[in-house]
This record gives C-alpha cells, structure tokens and sequence, in this order.
C-alpha cells in the first residue's frame, strides 16, 4: 500500500529538519531531490506544459488512468527541479480527489519561505495550482465519462 499524502509530508520536515536551518546544505539537499525526478521526455516540453508565473522553466506533464493522476515533471533550475519534485512526491499516481483534499503543511514546518525567495514561492505556489487545476480537470472529465 503507497503511504498517504501525509506520511510522505511527515517524511519530507523530518528530512529537511536534519539540516537544522543551514541554508546551504538545505539547498544543496533540494537540489539532490530534484535528481530523483524521472526524465521528463522532450517531446513533453512544450508550451503547452509550462507552468505560468514561474521564473524558471517548469515542465508538468498529467496522465489520468485507471482512476489516478500521473505526472511528469522538469524544471531548467536545479532547485526548482528539487521544489516540483517535492509536490510530485506527495502527488503522483494520486486520485484527483486525493490531489485536491491534500493540505500541504510541509511547506511552513520545513521553513520554505526562508529557502526561496519571494519570486520562487510565487512560482512553487503557481505549480500547486497547475497540478490542482490538472487533477480538477481529470475529476470533472470522469464525472462526464
């Protein structure tokens, strides 16, 4: 059984809060998670996958079968690539409703918005909110299914 959305947060504090605030093992860690990200085929790097109100070049790329939402996901940044795949941890292979009702708490207890500047957390919050839209849209497509 996959853990939930909340283990998988409940793992990430614990992660980020053996650094205990040094910002830059903090960063260097991110950007290692960003290495775990499947890679992203090109052919998925479109315009029609770009994450808008990010600075960096964001990629997410949805698949919906069997009831759940998949994701690709790339970034031209590495710490940006380490932020996506924080949420692609908690939310690939998810139902739509799990994307949906998914609270992130980890993003205050792992004091994020010391580690990103202002620009950045405009953007992880727009990748939030592409990954929500997305799993939206698949939610309201198997409704009308």
């Amino acid at each position: 059984m996959p853990q939930s959305t909340t283990d998988i947060q409940n793992d990430i504090i614990e992660n980020f809060s053996l650094f205990d605030g040094d910002m830059e093992s903090t960063l260097f860690y991110l950007m290692d998670l960003g290495k775990k990200l499947p890679v992203m085929p090109a052919e998925h790097k479109t315009e029609d996958y770009i994450v808008k109100g990010c600075q960096s070049k964001v990629w997410v790329f949805p698949n919906f079968s069997d009831g759940k939402v998949s994701m690709e996901a790339d970034s031209n940044t590495e710490i940006t690539k380490g932020l996506v795949y924080l949420l692609w941890s908690i939310w690939n292979n998810r139902t739509p409703d799990e994307i949906l009702e998914t609270e992130l708490f980890f993003i205050d207890k792992i004091g994020m918005s010391r580690m990103i500047g202002s620009q950045r957390s405009n953007g992880f919050a727009s990748m939030i909110k592409q990954m929500k839209l997305y799993a939206l849209a698949y939610k309201n497509s198997d409704r009308d299914a």
